[in-house]
């Protein structure tokens, strides 16, 4: 007897579907890079006032429009997808912490824009602050220094972090000598580091160690 779509198979449908729509961003974007690197705002007229004779005008046109449309189709997409992974996170996420942790990759992809047009991050707040990185360390390789305050751990995020330093190290051990996305926060910058936890020489999987105050943990 056949069962309904479950949470799993959706997520998995929109990315998907979010891969197919990058795709047609990006072939957009190609036409504006071979038309002399116009982009979305390059001026279509010389400096006399006359359209200019070194780019197809009609094909820069439409590929501005197009991108524009997909980029409001991408976006609403990225509302989906980051509204079906915290239920999803909230369902199996100790059984099937990977395909959390890609999804959770698929809004950092966005926030870094497609096509030449940058798409606006959501709100993010820190979670976590580190306040040691140990030489050597596959922390210290991923980037991250101390000071730096960690908006996104994988799955886990500002929308979904209950206070818990333990959510962060399941994702720890769950993605061990896998690829493991994060925002940090550091000063005035928002930076996408992509760390991989694993044995090193030292202690832990990360050699770092993350704050909450009045609590810590070292991983």
């Amino acid at each position: 007897m056949a069962t309904g779509i479950t949470t799993k198979e959706r997520l998995e449908r929109l990315m998907a579907a979010k891969t197919q729509l990058e795709a047609q961003i990006s072939r957009n974007g190609q036409i504006l890079a071979a038309n002399d690197n116009v982009g979305m705002t390059g001026p279509m007229i010389d400096a006399e006032g006359f359209p200019r004779n070194d780019i197809d005008i009609y094909q820069v046109r439409q590929a501005r429009q197009t991108i524009i449309c997909l980029q409001n189709d991408h976006k609403e997409l990225m509302n989906q997808i980051q509204n079906l992974l915290n239920q999803y996170h909230s369902e199996i996420a100790t059984t099937d912490p990977e395909l959390v942790n890609r999804a959770s990759a698929l809004e950092l992809d966005s926030e870094r824009g497609l096509g030449g047009a940058t798409i606006a991050p959501p709100d993010i707040r820190p979670m976590v602050v580190v306040n040691l990185v140990s030489p050597s360390s596959p922390a210290e390789e991923a980037g991250l220094r101390v000071g730096d305050n960690i908006c996104r751990f994988g799955s886990v995020n500002s929308s979904n972090f209950k206070g818990d330093l333990g959510q962060i190290g399941e994702v720890t051990r769950n993605m061990q000598d896998q690829n493991v996305q994060l925002k940090v926060m550091r000063g005035d910058q928002l930076l996408d580091l992509l760390l991989v936890p694993k044995a090193w020489s030292g202690r832990g999987l990360l050699g770092c160690n993350i704050v909450l105050p009045p609590e810590s943990m070292e991983y």
